[in-house]
């Protein structure tokens, strides 16, 4: 008889999809106790806010962690303790895309553990926070706020996006559909990846080594990068001043990817027209952060990925790679130690 697997599923997960988790396989067990992982505060938060177990809690906590074989998604209390408090692990299925922070962050990095990201789930939202990011400022929707508020009618002559170069940095699952989105917007769009690596798409593809050439040509940027030791300051203050004087930045990557303060400097100064920003150096983004009140900013607190259906979307993943793991094959979105993603 084939052995059991136990499943644990370490976060909110509505009990439509713990059912469909369960009747994935007859060799699965789940183990699922949602009084003692972390409150939601949205639908689809795999954060959560964190609960303060009774001693009889912790114990099913950490009884719940020494038996499960797999887990979706990481500890929410010790994730660096894993290895230790939960033996029998293998494989853990993250929630998100960029899970290599975490896993550094934790040294899980270090151990054996097989780990899965939800990569591509989140590309179609990230896609259109950035054409929305884009034409935020090109259709000029704060000076229309404005004029609405000041009850001014006043005609002028606005912009279109269509005939602008939108240059894409990351071209992974996320990077693809919005270099697609901006492409059916006809625009004309510069691909950007990694050196020495070949992409499924149409047109030319140009690398970051290539990027401070192209940053002049540039009218609406979109980085779309995870973080790792290459991406990290990648648009730093010097690249920011070769933009393309009245460019627009969307950043749906990671905040460390940009020289925040420079970027500040050059929304002050009218150098670029506008920022549209999902993620920041530092998140929550600090009240006293010039960010809040620049005119010129759109400000997202790293929601644009989080959408109703992620949850199921990341269960058919889920389901999926149980039955790649229970056959022996290999696993969709492996994470990359030594890409950090």
């Amino acid at each position: 008889m084939s052995p059991r697997l136990n499943v644990l599923i370490a976060t909110y997960l509505e009990p439509d999809l713990v059912r469909r988790i369960a009747d994935a396989d007859p060799r699965v067990d789940v183990i699922y106790e949602p009084e003692i992982v972390p409150v939601p505060r949205y639908r689809c938060d795999h954060t959560g806010t964190p609960r303060q177990l009774t001693a009889a809690q912790q114990e099913r906590w950490e009884a719940a962690l020494a038996a499960a074989d797999v887990s979706f998604d990481f500890d929410w209390q010790a994730p660096a303790e894993l290895p230790v408090r939960a033996p029998r692990l293998r494989w853990v299925q993250g929630t998100s895309a960029g899970i290599g922070e975490k896993v550094r962050r934790a040294g899980l990095d270090l151990s054996d553990l097989v780990m899965t990201t939800g990569a591509g789930l989140h590309a179609v939202p990230l896609a259109e926070f950035a054409v929305l990011g884009a034409l935020h400022f090109v259709k000029g929707v704060p000076q229309l706020r404005e004029r609405q508020v000041a009850h001014r009618w006043e005609r002028y002559t606005t912009a279109q996006l269509a005939g602008r170069t939108v240059t894409v940095v990351g071209l992974g699952g996320i990077g693809r559909r919005v270099v697609d989105s901006f492409v059916a917007l006809g625009t004309r769009v510069l691909a950007v990846g990694r050196p020495g690596r070949a992409y499924d798409l149409p047109g030319p593809v140009f690398s970051t080594d290539e990027l401070d050439d192209l940053l002049p040509r540039t009218d609406v940027l979109v980085l779309c990068t995870p973080l790792t030791d290459e991406t990290r300051g990648l648009l730093s203050a010097a690249r920011i001043a070769r933009l393309k004087r009245g460019a627009i930045v969307v950043n749906i990557g990671r905040g460390p990817v940009v020289d925040e303060a420079a970027l500040v400097d050059a929304l002050r100064s009218g150098a670029l027209t506008g920022a549209a920003l999902d993620v920041f150096e530092t998140e929550p983004l600090p009240p006293g952060s010039p960010l809040w009140d620049l005119p010129n900013v759109l400000v997202s607190p790293h929601l644009a990925a989080t959408v109703d259906t992620e949850n199921a979307a990341l269960t058919d993943l889920f389901v999926d790679n149980l039955h790649r793991w229970l056959d022996g094959r290999e696993l969709r979105n492996l994470y990359r130690r030594d890409l950090g993603y």
